[in-house]
């Protein structure tokens, strides 16, 4: 009976390994998250073979896109290879050049169920302007796409062009720094930008895309891209916060709010409704108009309108007198007479010409002439 066997030896041994099985689990509640987080370095996931899925699909999918008329050259050409990369999967891919459409379906001996998911992003690849060698590398499981669409995030045609171009940069130089700190192919063709890379990268890739035509330069997010790159290697940093290490950098040209050029100034709030305005009648009931006849009232205005006359023929003959009025004249400064204290002394000068002259020519003067007369006659003698 069964219940005979319930304390038999084997149900022993059975129990005996279940505790050494559990003993042998690792034991995860002592690890720390970052080390569960973490994936060990060289580490790949296994690839997804028929012995994973005997049995193939029970329904056939397919994706069909549409291309632009100036791709369908270069489809025609490349689209043998397109179907050999695709048929080693076992998925069938048609190009319809009337329609100018491509299309991609399973067969009976397709086993992966996310290769049509590869395959449709194989043919949108294509049809924004990415080569066939490096749109066939999104079939690999260890490489993703995002093609990010970029036309309606400017409104403006020559601003969306101007951003467009600065993610580019001088010579694709910006592009090709992106591409190297991503290990992402990045393609700009329209109104739409494609990547092809680790997942990693093209999260990298999307931010960087978006701020750009958000207005920050590309040149930003490449030095914090580099920076992030350096602290990577360093294994203890892995786990520590990286904003200390990242810059931060501040708008400098910020907008102000346009002020308006007339400001209302409000005015105190009063419960009391404001005056009355006076009409015409009472204007002319206070300044006794009112009481006139009609030719003094007719007489009143007259007299109103010649005073003003007088006054405009008066100003406009002030005008015109005022080229006749002759300008003032600067008064005469009469010179100073010379003091007596600065009189030149002109016979001290001639005697300081003669000298200096002297001098200039070579001649000796009154005194070294007769000492040389002397000297001379001296020498004369003793001979």
């Amino acid at each position: 009976m069964a219940s005979s066997t319930v304390g038999s030896p084997a149900s022993g041994a059975v129990g005996a390994t279940k505790k050494e099985f559990r003993s042998q689990k690792p034991d995860t509640e002592n690890r720390d998250e970052p080390e569960l987080l973490t994936v060990p370095d060289g580490w790949k996931e296994p690839p997804f073979s028929k012995e994973d899925n005997p049995r193939g699909l029970l329904e056939e999918s397919s994706f069909a896109t549409l291309f632009p008329k100036y791709r369908e050259a270069y489809l025609k050409e490349c689209w043998p290879l397109v179907q050999k990369a695709l048929s080693e999967h076992h998925v069938n891919a048609t190009l319809d050049l009337i329609e100018g459409s491509m299309t991609v379906c399973t067969t009976k001996k397709t086993f992966d169920p996310y290769i049509i998911v590869r395959a449709r992003d194989l043919i949108k690849l294509l049809a924004r302007s990415v080569s066939f060698e490096q749109a066939v590398r999104i079939l690999q499981d260890d490489v993703a796409c995002d093609i990010i669409k970029i036309g309606s995030l400017v409104r403006n045609k020559e601003r969306f062009v101007k951003r467009r171009q600065r993610l580019i940069g001088p010579k694709g130089s910006t592009l090709k720094a992106l591409e190297l700190l991503t290990n992402c192919y990045i393609m700009v063709q329209g109104n739409t930008v494609s990547a092809i890379g680790p997942f990693s990268g093209l999260k990298e890739v999307r931010k960087v895309v978006l701020d750009t035509m958000k207005n920050i330069h590309p040149i930003y997010n490449i030095k914090t891209l580099m920076i992030k790159r350096e602290l990577a290697k360093d294994s203890e940093l892995r786990s520590q916060s990286w904003e200390r290490f990242l810059p931060q950098f501040k708008h400098k040209n910020v907008n102000k709010r346009k002020e308006p050029k007339k400001k209302s100034v409000k005015k105190e709030y009063t419960p009391f409704p404001p005056p009355q305005p006076e009409s015409q009648i009472d204007k002319e009931l206070a300044s006794g108009e009112y009481f006139l006849k009609a030719n003094q009232k007719k007489r009143q205005k007259m007299e109103a309108v010649k005073a003003k006359q007088a006054e405009v023929l008066s100003k406009r003959q002030e005008e015109r007198n005022k080229a006749f009025i002759p300008p003032k004249e600067k008064p005469v400064v009469k010179p100073k007479e010379a003091s007596t204290e600065t009189k030149i002394d002109v016979a001290s000068i001639k005697e300081k010409v003669k000298k200096a002259k002297m001098k200039k020519l070579g001649a000796l003067t009154a005194e070294e002439v007769k000492l040389k007369m002397e000297a001379d006659g001296k020498k004369k003698k003793k001979k």
